[in-house]
């Protein structure tokens, strides 16, 4: 079991060229804790010139990270993926106070610590191909790295999006530059002090803390970056795009909202069904984007699944997150919550809510109770927006042709689930449901490293993951040789 480890201090300023520095115009933004309210870090926020300074060291520091063999790049990666395990307690504690993470379930540690381990060893399959099918020629391309890349990273599961966008970028050449969310800067400025401690060259790896209205939108219009990786709302994604169009035409990654679907037929194992949905939407106190927070029942088996999924829903130990015994902590920040409420407020008026109690005294924490509507008409916003809480809408159906149009009838498209015994519905259901992944028998966050994550719709654009990513940060080059023929 983790136990509680509370650094002595913490870094909080900006990591550029190798070096921690201080805002260039010593402003810093107040973070507080979820949980307390008290103020537990100033922050130094990047300005302009100062994202602007992480951005001109990164390309100064190109062309030498770039002529590196992989295996040179990667000694710096393999040394951070041993420094981010023996940092683990520390992350998770910064995790806790920054947004409530519970230190009882942080795991974003170990899967960072894989990600550049594995990135570590792969650099080497960056390969081109070549071709002979054009007469009197011999031509072939070059897999090049872009250049600058920027990664704008979300505060619900930070660390983990930290990796998994700089590791590929790193090992096939880029350099980087990094901007955490305000609303969990620590353990990104952890984080730094151990690319400092891996070796990694000045310049090739920056890590920036700010809002994004200031920092994420230099990086977003910046004609020195050429890729910009981001996870976050829509809302931001729409803006990144529209930045990449009016500024160099950046290659835009984009993994955004969802409001994922899980369809439960009559054949289904119930108890399996109703566990793992359950733990879908209240894993990270509902803050994750793929949570399922709609489950679509057939009717002849929705009153005993919907008494299984309440009875194991309900079920939670709330308090400290950097306590080990709990493990549902609040929600992000004052602001995240009042939102949740928001939506739970609209949802009483439209639907019956059959779990949850209305919050009034947030002294001791952002906290919101797990949370089940029914019967919500299918048109209602709450069945439409991303709620990003621990709440869910049961409704029932009758056909899978109803279901289909039920669970389709959304802007999203990043996650969906189904749970049959019958293998062709099941394969029927896998082709007709538009996400970008889809469980059979199993729901978020249930993914496969080596698999394209990433989302339909309005939940994205392109393919991140094991096998995808590395593609996203290399150029293709077609090269064209002329052979002349023998005398």
């Amino acid at each position: 079991m983790l136990t509680r480890t509370e650094p002595e201090n913490f870094e909080t300023r900006l990591f550029i060229n190798g070096e921690f520095v201080e805002s260039s115009d010593k402003k810093k933004f107040e973070l507080k804790s979820p949980t307390t309210h008290k103020v537990v870090a100033n922050v130094n926020e990047a300005s302009e010139d100062d994202t602007n300074a992480a951005v001109a060291a990164a390309k100064a520091a190109f062309p030498s990270w770039a002529a590196l063999t992989p295996s040179e790049r990667a000694k710096c990666l393999k040394k951070l993926s041993t420094l981010i395990l023996e940092a683990h307690s520390e992350l998770a504690y910064l995790e806790a106070i920054s947004m409530g993470r519970p230190i009882s379930g942080y795991f974003e540690s170990f899967a960072a610590s894989e990600t550049f381990s594995h990135y570590s060893e792969a650099g080497f399959g960056a390969l081109g191909s070549s071709s002979l099918n054009t007469p009197g020629y011999m031509n072939f391309t070059l897999r090049q790295p872009y250049g600058v890349v920027a990664a704008i990273i979300p505060w619900n599961v930070p660390l983990l999006f930290l990796a998994n966008k700089a590791a590929p970028a790193l090992i096939v050449g880029n350099t980087v530059v990094v901007k955490s969310s305000e609303k969990a800067p620590l353990t990104s400025a952890k984080f730094a002090t151990l690319v400092q401690k891996a070796g990694f060259p000045p310049g090739v790896f920056n890590i920036i803390s700010g809002h994004g209205q200031i920092s994420g939108n230099v990086l977003s219009h910046h004609m020195d970056i050429r890729v910009l990786s981001f996870t976050g709302s829509g809302r931001t994604g729409r803006l990144i795009q529209t930045a990449s169009a009016n500024s160099n035409l950046k290659s835009v990654i984009l993994e955004l909202g969802g409001k994922s679907p899980a369809v439960v037929f009559e054949d289904a194992d119930l108890e399996k069904a109703a566990a793992e949905t359950q733990y879908s939407i209240k894993w990270n106190s509902g803050q994750v984007c793929m949570a399922n927070s709609r489950i679509y029942v057939h009717e002849s088996i929705a009153e005993s699944f919907i008494d299984l999924f309440k009875k194991k829903f309900e079920i939670v130990e709330a308090g400290d997150p950097t306590d080990a015994k709990t493990n549902h902590g609040p929600q992000a920040d004052e602001a995240q919550y009042n939102a949740v409420r928001k939506h739970i407020e609209a949802g009483k008026l439209v639907g019956k809510r059959i779990l949850g109690i209305d919050h009034t005294d947030t002294s001791s924490g952002y906290f919101i109770h797990p949370t089940i509507f029914v019967q919500t008409p299918e048109n209602a916003a709450i069945m439409k927006e991303e709620v990003f809480g621990p709440v869910v809408n049961i409704n029932t159906f009758k056909t899978e042709a109803d279901v289909v149009e039920m669970a389709n009838n959304t802007d999203f498209g990043l996650y969906a689930a189904v749970y049959t015994k019958n293998v062709d519905r099941a394969l029927r259901m896998a082709k007709k449901l538009e996400a970008g992944t889809v469980g059979v028998n199993c729901t978020s966050p249930a993914t496969a490293r080596d698999m394209p994550f990433g989302g339909y719709k309005a939940s994205g654009v392109g393919r991140e993951g094991f096998g995808a990513s590395m593609d996203n940060y290399l150029e293709t080059k077609s090269v064209l040789v002329k052979i002349e023929d023998c005398a």
